[in-house]
């Protein structure tokens, strides 16, 4: 027990998909508070928090126990975006039931920009960023933008790529990984902002 608290969150991870309960309850008691908190902030309301905070780590689970959990170094940071994209969901699906409560709330949700329809200002910029985006992808090296294209324009998974280029799935998640590096990089040097 003592061994496992000691151990980063990336080792616990391992062992976890490797079978050692344990180390997920670890995991949980690490990261818990900071989770919870921050899904309780945003949806300000108890129950909901419980549930989403629950179906955050569900998902987790679910994802190490496929083998899918490919980030390194990085656990807090990968189970927090998922609590937020459940977060999201939540919010996209109240507002597409048209039953979003703005009694409880301390902050207005119904005058939240985030949760409202994209402006033609909006569309514009999404449509900016795309065409950059599709520009530094052209500028790869061929085996990065394939893996790319094939992950993010064909939705194929690793599997399918590495069955497809004849490569190992460690050897498609690298090209994806420096795929991914290589254009932040070229984002960075000519100053093109990649984000709304």
């Amino acid at each position: 027990m003592e061994e496992l608290i000691s151990q980063t969150d990336e080792q616990l991870v391992s062992d976890y998909s490797n079978g050692n309960n344990l180390a997920f309850d670890i995991l949980l008691d690490r990261h818990k508070q900071i989770v919870y908190s921050y899904i309780y902030f945003t949806v300000r309301n108890r129950e909901l928090a419980e549930d989403i905070f629950q179906e955050t780590f569900i998902k987790a689970i679910v994802t190490i126990k496929q083998g899918r959990y490919t980030e390194t170094g990085k656990f807090r940071a990968w189970i927090s975006r998922i609590a937020h994209n459940l977060i999201i969901d939540h919010f996209r699906q109240k507002k597409n039931e048209n039953t979003v409560s703005n009694d409880e709330a301390p902050v207005d949700l119904l005058n939240n920009p985030s949760l409202c329809d994209g402006t033609i200002e909006d569309e514009i910029v999404r449509l900016q960023i795309t065409s950059d985006i599709r520009k530094l992808i052209s500028f790869l090296p061929d085996t990065q933008r394939e893996v790319l294209e094939m992950r993010y324009y064909q939705d194929l998974s690793f599997k399918e790529i590495a069955e497809q280029t004849g490569v190992s799935i460690n050897t498609a998640l690298g090209r994806m990984r420096y795929a991914i590096l290589n254009i932040r990089r070229m984002a960075e040097e000519h100053d093109i902002v990649l984000t709304m």
